[in-house]
């Protein structure tokens, strides 16, 4: 099952109390990042590509959990970076298991099966790793041969000693329908993993590869003809049944961005997981704050080809609460590949893209320095007051 039947009670009935007291606004999953460095250089990537400085920066563990706390999310997924180099990161796990969260470790796994016995088989923990399809397809995505490799070695133990795995797959442009379906059947009949996530790539403004990124366009064709190709194949999505119908072109959709707050070394990141445009120095802040209404599709140029999970799941899940029967019908039917999509959202009115990103990089790192300098000094008092 990609998603234990615990997880589906209690987010269901997280949603549902939510709705009952009128909020409209909430988070879904808490994006955890306690670092950004990692040990591969995806060409894709949009996530690495800071000063050392940066780099070598860590969230700790009191962070984390403090974070998980202040969202409220009963779901936390943990990117990076690679979450693994982060010396703390088994405690941080510890901790929200404890909670009663459900924690998705994201990881590129060439860590992962020398540190399996320092983890405990949970049906609140779930290792995702990171595939980008078949051999050929990853290593090249991820720029490095042998990856995947190690990845599925590593799957494998997982699976051996009990835990809950995902295959958490971006789709580029070259990638065929005939190359998706295998790989799902790879990940599905072979690996027998929990669950698929799925999504197109975003084109991080600082990804070293910018060419390979699919359009909406390209994305809705290229999921219609993975879905001709499913047949009877029992691929198991860990995504919303109408997120995957969205992906496919039938459903017209705004993101719903604070469904996936990001917490990271810099602070609370607005508006998304996918843009650095700003950040709130509480979770409440980033919630009051945030010019919600100025992003997504049709509102901001970033926006404009994005069709990301971390965005639009929240609005499926969101919909598939609001109209089950909806859901049940394209659960029961399988997603649409014939008839008309739905139509586009014009990009006429939307604003341009501002970047601003060089300069709130550089503003942070510079308060972050001076918070540091400053309780150096304080320590150093403190000592040597202590001393005399």
């Amino acid at each position: 099952m990609s998603i234990p039947l615990i997880q589906k009670i209690r987010v269901g009935a997280y949603i549902f109390g939510q709705r009952l007291k009128g909020i409209e606004k909430y988070p879904l999953v808490l994006m955890l990042e306690p670092l950004f460095r990692c040990n591969l250089a995806c060409s894709g990537c949009g996530k690495i590509d800071y000063e050392d400085d940066i780099l070598d920066k860590r969230l700790s563990v009191r962070e984390c959990l403090d974070a998980v706390d202040e969202c409220g999310a009963p779901i936390v997924s943990i990117p990076g970076g690679e979450p693994l180099i982060h010396k703390g990161i088994f405690e941080i796990v510890e901790g929200i298991v404890a909670r009663k969260k459900f924690v998705y470790l994201c990881s590129n796994a060439l860590l992962l099966e020398k540190n399996l016995d320092r983890f405990t088989p949970s049906p609140y923990l779930t290792f995702s790793i990171h595939l980008d399809g078949m051999e050929e397809h990853h290593d090249q995505a991820v720029s490095q041969k042998g990856v995947f490799k190690r990845a599925v070695s590593a799957i494998r133990a997982a699976k051996a000693q009990g835990f809950r795995v995902n295959v958490n797959c971006t789709l580029f442009d070259q990638m065929t329908a005939e190359d998706a379906a295998e790989f799902f059947d790879f990940a599905t009949n072979d690996l027998h993993v929990e669950g698929i996530t799925i999504s197109p790539g975003y084109a991080y403004e600082r990804a070293p590869n910018q060419e390979h990124f699919l359009n909406r366009a390209k994305t809705k064709q290229l999921f219609r003809d993975i879905f001709r190709l499913k047949g009877d194949a029992k691929w198991e999505f860990s995504q919303s049944v109408l997120f995957m119908d969205f992906l496919a072109g039938n459903q017209q959709y705004q993101c719903m961005p604070w469904g996936n707050p990001t917490r990271n070394i810099f602070g609370w990141q607005r508006p998304c997981y996918l843009l650095s445009e700003g950040y709130a120095d509480s979770f409440q802040d980033l919630m009051n704050e945030t010019k919600w209404d100025d992003y997504g599709t049709g509102k901001y140029e970033k926006c404009a080809n994005c069709m990301v999970h971390c965005g639009y799941e929240p609005t499926a899940v969101n919909d598939v609460v609001a109209h089950p029967l909806k859901a049940l019908g394209v659960f029961l039917k399988g997603i649409e590949t014939e008839k008309p999509m739905a139509p586009e959202i014009s990009l006429d009115n939307q604003r341009p893209a501002e970047f601003v990103f060089e300069g709130l990089v550089k503003t942070l790192s510079q308060k972050k320095a001076e918070e540091d300098a400053l309780a150096k000094a304080e320590q150093g008092a403190k000592s040597a007051s202590n001393a005399a």
